[in-house]
C-alpha cells in the first residue's frame, strides 16, 4: 500500500526574522540541525500557500553562512506575527505529487531570553523579554509582575523584576530593558521560555527555536483524514544551463534540486547525434520461432510428449528510445495524470558543449521556444518511425500509457492540424507532432574550460537560461598529504586559481571546489591522486606553453623542469617534490604537520606577500612547531577557555587589536553574522558566550600582526618561544 509523508516544520521567529532588527530583513533562520534544503532548494522560487484559506506566497532559501528562507515578509505583514507566535510548514507527498503549506498560530506570548551578565566581576542572570506589555494585568508594582504558571506539570509562581536598561553593543542606538527573573524565589536557568498566557491557566516553557519531524501514513487513513494533496510549483526555469569552472559543483547542485523527481541523464560528446538523444533502430537480439522450408513453425518434442515450436536468439531491429524521448513520454504521462499540477519531468544533460548541439537537437531546436505557460511555442512534426513509437507508448497498455486525458488545444495560438478532424490534443497523443509540456524541465551542465570543442551559437544560447557556478569554499575540509604533512586543499584551489588566471587571463581553466575529492571517509587527498589528477592536468592544459617555473622541484638551477621529476625511478609518486611544488603554490608556513593544530581548525588562511612566508616556528601550551596561524589561534583559544564567564562583549574588549595593528578583518573574534564572505575562511573553531552570542575566532595571523597576539599572551604570564630553522 501507497504511502503518505507529512514533514512538518514548526519555527517560532524572533524580532530580528520578523525584521525589527537594524537590517529590516524578514526571513527564517533554520538551525544547523535542520535539513531544509530538499524542501527548499538553493536559490529556487517555491510556491507555498495558506492552508486555510490557499492564498499564496513565493519564498526562496540561501546559503552564504546559515541556511535562511528569505522574503518571508509578506507573511509577516499579512498575519501579524509577533514573537512567541508559531509558523507550522507543512509538506505533504503523495504519489509523486506535493503540496507545501504554512498555519500561523497566533498566540498570546511573553518570551524571555534568561543569560548570564558579569558586570564589574559580579556575575547575575538577568533576562531580555519580548512582549512585556502583555504582563500588564499581572503587574504588583513598578515594572514588577508576578504570575501564576503552569510549568512542567506543577504550579509556580513567577516573579520578574525591572534591573536597568543599557545597550547591547557599544554601537547600538538604542536602550535594551533587562529584568531579574525567578521560579519560587530561584533563578531561573538559562534559556529561551515561552510564557503563554490563557484565560484558563498561563504556561511556562522551555521551548527550542524549532521543531522538525516527518510522519507517514498508509493510503487508507490518509483519504480517512479527508486530506487532499496538490503539486507544488517549482517556479525555476524550464531550460536552464550551469556553467563555470571544472569541479565547481554544478553536478552535484543539479542533483540536489531533482532527486524527488524523476530524473533521465545524458551526457553530451562528440560522437553524440539525433538518435543517440532521441532514439532510432537498432539491431536487438529477440527470440524467434524457426521456420521449416514450406514456412511452416518447426516443432519439437518434449518429454512429456507434448510439442512446442522451436525457438532461437536472432538478431532483429527495434525502436530504442533514448534519453529525449523518454524524458519527453514521461513528462506528457505525468501532466495527464496531474494536468497543471503534476509532478515535473527532468531532462539533464551533462556536458552540452561536448557535442554539436546543432546535430543533436535537429529540429527539436524549435521546441525549446516556450510560451509564457510553458509550453513550446511552436509544435513540430514527427517522423513516421517516432511517430508509431509514440502512439504506440502512449495508448492503453503502452510503456506511457496516458491514464486520464487532456486537453492542450488552447496552449498553441492558432493552430491547425494537417490532418483531417484533429486537434493538438489528438495530434500530440497520435505521435503526429511534437510538443513540450510544461512540465518538462531540460537542465544542463557546461565546464568553461571546455568552450572550444562544439561552439554554442547564439540563437541556442538564447533559449536558455544560465546560472553561472562560481568558485566556493566547499567547507569539506580536506588535505593534501604530503608525507607526514598537508596542506589545506581550499587553500592550496585559491592560490593556484590566482596563478591560472595570471598565466591564462580567464577562468576557464581554474580549479574547481570538487576538482578532486579524497576517498570515501577520507579528508586526505593521496599523493598519488593529487599528481595523477591536479598536477597532470595542471601541466597539460593550463601551464603547457607558459611559464613552467611553478613546476621546478630541483635547487638545482640547471635541473631540466619536466613532469616525470614528480616520480621516483621505481614509478612511485616523489613526495620530496609535491611537497616542493606546494610549496612554490601556497608558502612553506602551510605545509603543517598532521596533529599539529587545534581540532576543527579546517581552513588554512594564505599569507602570499613577500616575507609573510618566513620560518620561524613557536613552542606555546606544550605545543611545538607551531605555525604563526596556529600561534595566534592557540593564544586565543586559550585565554577563552580561562574566562568562560564573560560576554561576548567582554570578550571582544579584551581581544582587540590596537591602532599599533592595520588589519582587514572583522577582528580577534567575531560575531557570525558580522564576517564578510570573502573573510570567512579566516574564522574557525565556533564558540558560545556567557551571555549566549555564537562567534568564530581568527586565524589570519602573520607578520604583519603575530607580534601583537604574542605581547598579549606575555601580558598574562604566559611563555612563547621561538624555534628558527
Amino acid at each position: 500500500m501507497g504511502l503518505t509523508r507529512i514533514t512538518q516544520y514548526i519555527h517560532r521567529p524572533n524580532a530580528t526574522e520578523i525584521g525589527l532588527g537594524n537590517t529590516h530583513e524578514c526571513y527564517m533562520l533554520v538551525g544547523t540541525d535542520v535539513d531544509m534544503s530538499d524542501i527548499f532548494p538553493l536559490g529556487i522560487d517555491v510556491s507555498i500557500h495558506d492552508a486555510n484559506s490557499s492564498k499564496e506566497y513565493t519564498l526562496k532559501s540561501s546559503n552564504v553562512r546559515e541556511f535562511r528562507i528569505n522574503q518571508m515578509g509578506d507573511i509577516y505583514r499579512d498575519y501579524n506575527v509577533t514573537p512567541g507566535d508559531e509558523i507550522l510548514i507543512s509538506h505533504i507527498v503523495k504519489n509523486g505529487c506535493s503540496e507545501l503549506c504554512f498555519t500561523v498560530n497566533k498566540l498570546n506570548r511573553v518570551v524571555l531570553f534568561v543569560k548570564n551578565e558579569t558586570k564589574n566581576g559580579e556575575t547575575k542572570r538577568v533576562a531580555e523579554i519580548v512582549n512585556i506589555d502583555r504582563l500588564k494585568p499581572f503587574e504588583k508594582g513598578l515594572k514588577y509582575y508576578e504570575i501564576n504558571v503552569n510549568n512542567r506539570g506543577k504550579q509556580d509562581l513567577l516573579k520578574i523584576s525591572f534591573d536597568g536598561a543599557k545597550a547591547k553593543r557599544a554601537d547600538s542606538p538604542n536602550l535594551t530593558d533587562y529584568y531579574l527573573v525567578q521560579i519560587n524565589d530561584d533563578k531561573m536557568p538559562n534559556g529561551t521560555y515561552y510564557l503563554t498566557l490563557n484565560t484558563d491557566g498561563n504556561t511556562l516553557a522551555k521551548l527550542p527555536k524549532s521543531d522538525f519531524n516527518t510522519i507517514e501514513f498508509d493510503d487508507k487513513k490518509i483519504r480517512s483524514m479527508g486530506a487532499s494533496v496538490k503539486k507544488t510549483k517549482i517556479m525555476a526555469p524550464l531550460q536552464q544551463i550551469y556553467y563555470g569552472a571544472p569541479g565547481t559543483g554544478k553536478s552535484f547542485e543539479i542533483k540536489r534540486i531533482t532527486k524527488f523527481y524523476s530524473t533521465i541523464r545524458t551526457t553530451f560528446h562528440p560522437d553524440s547525434d539525433y538518435s543517440t538523444f532521441v532514439g532510432a533502430y537498432k539491431p536487438v537480439m529477440a527470440e524467434s520461432t524457426v521456420y521449416g522450408l514450406q514456412g511452416e513453425p518447426i516443432k519439437v518434442s518434449q518429454k512429456d510428449g507434448t510439442k512446442v515450436e522451436l525457438k532461437e536468439n536472432r538478431i532483429t531491429y527495434s525502436y530504442v528510445k533514448q534519453a529525449f524521448l523518454k524524458a519527453y513520454l514521461g513528462a506528457w504521462q505525468k501532466y495527464a495524470k496531474g494536468g497543471e499540477t503534476t509532478e515535473p519531468q527532468f531532462l539533464v544533460i551533462e556536458e552540452i558543449n561536448r557535442g554539436n548541439c546543432a546535430q543533436i537537437f535537429g529540429d527539436l531546436f524549435q521546441l525549446l521556444d516556450r510560451s509564457d505557460d510553458g509550453f513550446s511555442t511552436y509544435p513540430i512534426e514527427a517522423d513516421s518511425d517516432l511517430q508509431k513509437e509514440i502512439e504506440a507508448a502512449f495508448d492503453e497498455g503502452g510503456e506511457y500509457a496516458l491514464e486520464n486525458g487532456f486537453d492542450v488545444d488552447g496552449v498553441v495560438e492558432d493552430y491547425t492540424s494537417n490532418y483531417e478532424d484533429s486537434s493538438l490534443t489528438k495530434d500530440i497523443k497520435k505521435g503526429r507532432v511534437l510538443l513540450f509540456p510544461n512540465n518538462l524541465y531540460i537542465w544542463a551542465t557546461m565546464n568553461t574550460s571546455d568552450q572550444s570543442l562544439f561552439p554554442i551559437d547564439s540563437a541556442f544560447k538564447r533559449r536558455w537560461d544560465w546560472r553561472y557556478v562560481k568558485i566556493t569554499d566547499a567547507g569539506k575540509g580536506w588535505k593534501i598529504q604530503c608525507g607526514g604533512e598537508y596542506s589545506d586543499w581550499w587553500a592550496f584551489v585559491t592560490e593556484i586559481n590566482k596563478k591560472i588566471a595570471k598565466e591564462t587571463s580567464s577562468d576557464d581553466k581554474k580549479l574547481g571546489y570538487f576538482f578532486c575529492k579524497p576517498a570515501k571517509d577520507n579528508e586526505f587527498i593521496t599523493e598519488d591522486k593529487f599528481v595523477g589528477k591536479v598536477l597532470f592536468y595542471l601541466w597539460n592544459d593550463v601551464f603547457k606553453d607558459g611559464d613552467i617555473t611553478l613546476f621546478k622541484v630541483s635547487d638545482n638551477g640547471s635541473d631540466e623542469i619536466s613532469y616525470d621529476a614528480f616520480y621516483n625511478d621505481d614509478n612511485k609518486v616523489n613526495i620530496a617534490a609535491v611537497r616542493k611544488f606546494l610549496v612554490n603554490v601556497v608558502g612553506e608556513s602551510n605545509i603543517l604537520k598532521k596533529g599539529d593544530i587545534v581540532p576543527n581548525d579546517d581552513v588554512i588562511p594564505i599569507e602570499t606577500s613577500g616575507e609573510a612566508n618566513d620560518n620561524t616556528r613557536y613552542i606555546f601550551n606544550g605545543k611545538s612547531g607551531l605555525s604563526k596561524k596556529d600561534l595566534g589561534l592557540n593564544i586565543v583559544i586559550k585565554y577563552i577557555t580561562e574566562h568562560k564567564d564573560k560576554t561576548f562583549e567582554e570578550l571582544q574588549s579584551d581581544l582587540a587589536f590596537d591602532n599599533t595593528v592595520k588589519y582587514k578583518y572583522a577582528g580577534i573574534i567575531a560575531r557570525e553574522d558580522s564576517i564578510k564572505n570573502s573573510y570567512l575562511r579566516y574564522y574557525v573553531n565556533e564558540q558560545t558566550s556567557a551571555n549566549g552570542i555564537k562567534y568564530k575566532v581568527l586565524n589570519g595571523w602573520s607578520i604583519y600582526n603575530i607580534d601583537f597576539i604574542i605581547g598579549f599572551a606575555k601580558k598574562q604570564g604566559w611563555t612563547v618561544e621561538e624555534v628558527t630553522e
